[in-house]
This record gives C-alpha cells, sequence and structure tokens, in this order.
C-alpha cells in the first residue's frame, strides 16, 4: 500500500519541481534584465555622446571659419584671395581630419574648397538654403563612392553674416562617419545610430553600416515584451547575439537616433543556474521526504537515540552562544579602543598643530624681540625729551612727544596682539574670514625675518576682498608655514622674492604664494609628514610644516597645491570656498 502511494505521487512531484524551476528561471531572468538595461543605456549614452562632441567639432570648425578675414576677402570678391582661401580651407581639413570644407555664394556658387569637388551647389538644398537664411544647417546624407562601400557624410552649413545680419553667404564642413568608426572604443554590445529612423548611419559593427534598420529587415529579428524590457530574438550572423536586450535614444540634436543591442547570455546563465538550484533543492526535498517516509517506523525506534543527539545539539547551541557572546564582547571592547584611538589621533594632530606654531614662534622670537625692544627705547626716549620740555613750559612738545609714545604703544600691542592670537589653540568652529588681513598679519609678526633676509614682499592686495569660509588663527599658521618655507628655500639666493597674490572667483577664492628659490625636487611629495629637503635639526624643523598646513586646508573643505614655476622658483596654492558661496547655490 505505501508503494503504491509513493508511485501516485511521483509524477505529481516531478509536475509541480518542473513549474516551481519555470518559475525560478522567469522570476531570474526579469530580474537580471534590470541591471543590463541600466549597463546598456550607460553604454549607448557613453557613445552617444561621443558621437556627438566628434560632430559638434566640425560645426564648431564651420562657425569659427565662418568669421575667418580670408574667406569674407573671397566672399567679397577680391582676386588675390582665391588661392589663399583654398590654401586655408586644405590646411584645416588636414589639421582636423575635416572630409570636405568650402566656401558657398549666395546664388551656390563653390567660392573655395579644401579639395575637389562640386563647383555649384543647389542654394534652395536644406543645408544651404538653412544657413543662407541666418541659421546653422544639418545634413546627413549617403554618398555612393566606387569600389567601397556608401559614404556617410554628415555636414555642418555656417552662415557668414554682413551689415544688418544679412547672409553673404555659408562655410560648409564635412565629415566622414567611417572615421569615428574606425576609433571607436571597442565593446561586446552592438552600437548603431539610424538616419529618420530607418537606415543605419554609423555602427560599430561592419555589417550593420547602411542596412535598413535590423527591425524591419537586417536581422530578422522577434521582440518580446513581457519581461518589462524589449528582448530581440536574432538571426544574424556569427557576430551579433542571438538574443539581446534592445534600447533607443533620440538625438535631435544631430538628427539620429541611437540604438545598442546587449547579449543576454549573462542573464540566461543566470537564470538557468537558479533554476537549476531550484530544481535541485526540490528534488532533494522530495528525496529527503521519501527517504523519512520509508525510515518513519525506524526513527520510532531510535527515539531515545534522538533525545540524546538533541542534548548534544543544544550543548553545542550553548557552547556556540557562549563563544559568540564572548565574540561580541571582544568587538564592542575593539570598537571603544577603536573610538578612544581616534580621539588620541585627534588630540595628537591639534597638539601637532599648536607644537608647528610655538615652534614658528620660536623661530621669531629674535626679530620680535627687536621689534618690541625698538618702540620701547623711543618710548623712553619720548618720555625723557617730555619731562624735559614740560621743566622748559614747552607744553605742546611735550604733548607731541605723549602722541608718539601712544603711537608706540599701539605698535606693541598690535605685535602682542598677533602674537597671542597666533599662539592659542582655535577651537571655534569654521566661519567667515578676511583672508587679505590674516596675509596682513601673517606679514606683520614675520617682518622682522623678512627684513634681517633681505626679501622683497610683493603683496597685491585687491581692493573689497572676499572673505573665505575657515579658521582665522588656524588659516595665520597656513600663511606662515608657506612664507617661512619659500624664505627657507631662498637663503642661498642672491635675489629673494614672495609674490602673494589673491584671485577671487564665483564660489572659490584662491591665495598663491610665489618664490624665487630652487623649486620643488618632488612635487608629489611634498606634502608627506616629515618630507624635508632641509637637514633635519632644532633649528630647521622635521618637514612637518606643510603637512600640517594640508590637514588644515583639507579640514576647511580648500584644496592646496604646490608645482614648480615655469619661469623658476616654486608656487603654493590655496583654494577655499567664498563665503556666502553655498548660501547662494
Amino acid at each position: 500500500m505505501f508503494r503504491y502511494l509513493r508511485t501516485k505521487w511521483v509524477f505529481p512531484f516531478l509536475l509541480g519541481t518542473l513549474a516551481i524551476s519555470a518559475g525560478v528561471w522567469a522570476v531570474a531572468w526579469r530580474a537580471a534584465l534590470s541591471p543590463l538595461s541600466e549597463q546598456a543605456a550607460s553604454e549607448l549614452a557613453l557613445a552617444s555622446d561621443q558621437l556627438t562632441r566628434h560632430l559638434f567639432r566640425y560645426r564648431e570648425l564651420a562657425v569659427v571659419l565662418a568669421e575667418h578675414p580670408v574667406l569674407r576677402d573671397r566672399l567679397g570678391g577680391e582676386a588675390d584671395s582665391e588661392g589663399e582661401a583654398d590654401r586655408l580651407l586644405q590646411a584645416m581639413a588636414d589639421m582636423t581630419g575635416a572630409h570636405h570644407l568650402s566656401l558657398v555664394g549666395p546664388d551656390g556658387m563653390v567660392l573655395a574648397a579644401s579639395g575637389e569637388g562640386e563647383a555649384q551647389v543647389d542654394p534652395r538644398a536644406p543645408l544651404i538654403h538653412r544657413a543662407l537664411t541666418g541659421a546653422l544647417g544639418v545634413e546627413a546624407r549617403f554618398q555612393p563612392v566606387p569600389d567601397r562601400p556608401t559614404q556617410r557624410i554628415f555636414s555642418f552649413a555656417a552662415p557668414m553674416h554682413g551689415q544688418r545680419d544679412q547672409a553673404l553667404g555659408t562655410v560648409v564642413a564635412r565629415t566622414d562617419l567611417l572615421d569615428f568608426e574606425e576609433n571607436w572604443p571597442s565593446t561586446a554590445a552592438a552600437l548603431f545610430f539610424t538616419l529618420n529612423g530607418k537606415r543605419v548611419f554609423a555602427a560599430n559593427r561592419s555589417e550593420l553600416v547602411n542596412a535598413e534598420r535590423p527591425r524591419e529587415g537586417f536581422l530578422k529579428n522577434s521582440a518580446s515584451r513581457w519581461t518589462g524590457h524589449e528582448v530581440w530574438t536574432l538571426d544574424a550572423g556569427p557576430y551579433l547575439p542571438d538574443r539581446a536586450i534592445h534600447l533607443t535614444r533620440d538625438l535631435p540634436v544631430i538628427g539620429l537616433t541611437g540604438e545598442i543591442l546587449l547579449d543576454t547570455a549573462p542573464a540566461e546563465r543566470s537564470a538557468t543556474l537558479l533554476s537549476a538550484i531550484a530544481a535541485a533543492i526540490c528534488l532533494g526535498i522530495g528525496a529527503l521526504l521519501l527517504a523519512v517516509g520509508e525510515r518513519r517506523r525506524a526513527l520510532n525506534k531510535r527515539l531515545r537515540m534522538e533525545a540524546a543527539v538533541n542534548a548534544r545539539l543544544e550543548a553545542r547551541v550553548a557552547e556556540r552562544t557562549t563563544a559568540l557572546s564572548t565574540a561580541n564582547a571582544d568587538l564592542v571592547r575593539e570598537n571603544r579602543e577603536r573610538r578612544e584611538a581616534e580621539a588620541a589621533l585627534k588630540k595628537a594632530q591639534a597638539d601637532l598643530v599648536q607644537a608647528g606654531k610655538l615652534s614658528a614662534l620660536g623661530e621669531m622670537s629674535a626679530g620680535i624681540s627687536h621689534e618690541l625692544n625698538q618702540p620701547l627705547m623711543a618710548i623712553r626716549s619720548f618720555a625723557d625729551n617730555g619731562a624735559v620740555f614740560l621743566e622748559r613750559g614747552q607744553a605742546d612738545m611735550a604733548g607731541q612727544n605723549l602722541g608718539r609714545i601712544s603711537e608706540q604703544a599701539g605698535r606693541m600691542d598690535r605685535i602682542i596682539k598677533n602674537l597671542r592670537a597666533f599662539a592659542r589653540q582655535e577651537s571655534e568652529p569654521i566661519s567667515d574670514v578676511d583672508l587679505a588681513q590674516v596675509v596682513d598679519q601673517a606679514l606683520e609678526m614675520l617682518a622682522p625675518r623678512i627684513k634681517a633676509e633681505r626679501v622683497n614682499v610683493e603683496w597685491r592686495r585687491p581692493d573689497g576682498a572676499p572673505k573665505v569660509r575657515g579658521g582665522e588663527v588656524r588659516l595665520q599658521q597656513v600663511v606662515m608655514n608657506l612664507m617661512s618655507n619659500a624664505m627657507d628655500a631662498m637663503a642661498d639666493r642672491v635675489h629673494r622674492k614672495i609674490e602673494i597674490t589673491l584671485a577671487p572667483s564665483t564660489d572659490r577664492v584662491t591665495l598663491s604664494v610665489r618664490d624665487t628659490g630652487p623649486g620643488i625636487d618632488q612635487p608629489d611629495r611634498i606634502f608627506d609628514p616629515f618630507y624635508t629637503t632641509k637637514e633635519v635639526s632644532p633649528t630647521e624643523g622635521m618637514g612637518l610644516g606643510l603637512s600640517i598646513s594640508y590637514g588644515l586646508v583639507q579640514s576647511f573643505g580648500g584644496a592646496i597645491r604646490g608645482r614648480n614655476h615655469p619661469d623658476g622658483g616654486a608656487i603654493f596654492t590655496v583654494e577655499l570656498d567664498r563665503a556666502g558661496a553655498q548660501e547662494a547655490a
């Protein structure tokens, strides 16, 4: 009886397995077509852009030549310009790879050309007529050529305007699509562009060129849309797939339609594999159920053994659970240690920035002491003179000395204020900063060294310089690092000059610092930590200045670059976001 029931259910089970396998194949097939469709759309868009850019080169060539004085002189009837116009067009055709360039008068007469061609064209032809009416003419046509496939010529006609926008003639630029096809990047997909939706005008498969539109003859296909995508079944030779996903893209700018056929074999293989796996699972489940039915009685006798096995399994599960809990605790600890390490790294970076500023202050200490000593001596001298003037009853002279004492005290206050601002650790968020004022402050702090080393600083401060997004103290450190490095690089030079420029644009502001030193040996390594061309010592630094500056500028959302200037020396540029640019956008 049991064997009869088993045989009775085998056939329905096999039918169910086949139905499930077919369903899995259909679902997997449809799912795999979506990424193929996206890939096909991307490749078609790329090929369309490449063709459009290639053709637009000749449109721009026609527009530029329409303004050329030699062609205008030829159009005006000057006899001396006839040969010169032909030579000009031939030279431009050789340089640009144009198939043919010609100058056409308002009556259709070809006045100059880059080679042999028609001496007269029909001025009523759409290409010429449109240009003579003041618009840009565009034409794609097939041109029979002996002993070779039909030539496909794409033409642009640019009008030549006279006074009051009157069209005096036109410049016609023609290109052969074969040149584009020979340099077409290789791809597995079949790409072609049809003219008026009927005839193939350009393709990356030679068997498609000049053929009727594949849907209507050449490929003998049948299209399927039940998958949500247009899938073609093809019979077009060994170089085209048997089944492919088809997409189109209209290019109204050049009057063509782009089409692509991407092989669906990968999707079919994926769907077949998943279908086979589903069938194998179903068959495995059926075999398992059959085995379970066969051994049901035997298993009843082994309940105790199963209970023991279950107990062992539960013990193993508990053991694995404990191991997982331990691993989870380790992960939590590692995560906490990683966060602590990140916090320590941020603190070390902040300490490194502050150390760089203190190092710079130490290098400037001698010059700053001299700068402070001068106004102190002046104050003492003015005070002594003021006392003498008061004893003599010359109050006005004493008042002048007091005014001079006030000026010197203000000078000392500015120096100390700049040093105090530079030395402090800036923890405030990014704000709007006057970059020109930052440069002025840096120059004021470096003034003693600039004067001692006889450096000529040319600071082109623009009127109404815009503000940038950043931190004032940190930006000041960046500017001082760049200027200090520039003076270090020019230490052995007789002519020492630093040029500082500030160039604002719509959304960015560029600060440039150029020196007359020997330049940069390895420009791609200048921002690496500890990289320096100077001897590492307490007085020369450890090569961290540019690395710190790089990190500071990056934290503001800007960019810093260094390169050798063509006229000698090195030039560093810092690009920062202009204040208010993001809000305006």
